[in-house]
Parts: C-alpha cells; structure tokens; sequence
C-alpha cells in the first residue's frame, strides 16, 4: 500500500503542476488530455523510484548502524583486555 500511495501521490502532483503550467499560460485545462497523462505518468515514475530509494537508504543505514555497533563491542573487548593485561603486571 505504501507504494501505490507514494505513487498515486506524486502521479496527482504531477497533474497539479500540468494545471499551474497551463493556468500560466493562460490555456484551456482540459484540451489535451494526453499531456495530463504525460505529466502523471513521469511523477508517477518519480514516485515509484523516491519509494524504492526510501526502502534501500533504509537497509543502507541500518547496515551500517550495524558495523558501527560492532566496531564499538571489538573496541571495548580490546579496551578491556588492553586493562586486564595492564593490572596483571602490577601484581
């Protein structure tokens, strides 16, 4: 469902835009239709890659929140042996 409304979304502001290009212009809104559908259809694909772009920075950031985690446990675990090496030779 989110990507039928991402795209449906971006399909209506894609027609908005054709309306306030031709409102500028100062040309009848309803004499070519295909012109409409053009303008639908290429912010209906805007749409769809603005979705899948969401879904991929998503996975992208979690991976890396990922590595980020682990590099901080190897960073500690090394700390923390680094501390335990450091008081075996006072005793």
């Amino acid at each position: 469902m989110p990507l039928f409304s991402t795209v449906a979304g971006f399909s209506l502001f894609g027609l908005a835009s054709r309306f306030g290009q031709l409102s500028i212009q100062r040309k009848n809104l309803f004499t070519n239709p295909g012109g409409h559908l053009v303008a639908m259809g290429v912010f209906g694909y805007a749409g769809y890659w603005a979705h899948k772009w969401e879904i991929r920075s998503g996975e992208l950031l979690a991976e890396k929140k990922q590595e980020i985690l682990e590099r901080r446990q190897q960073a500690l675990a090394h700390a923390d042996q680094k501390a335990s090496s450091a008081l075996e030779g006072i005793h």
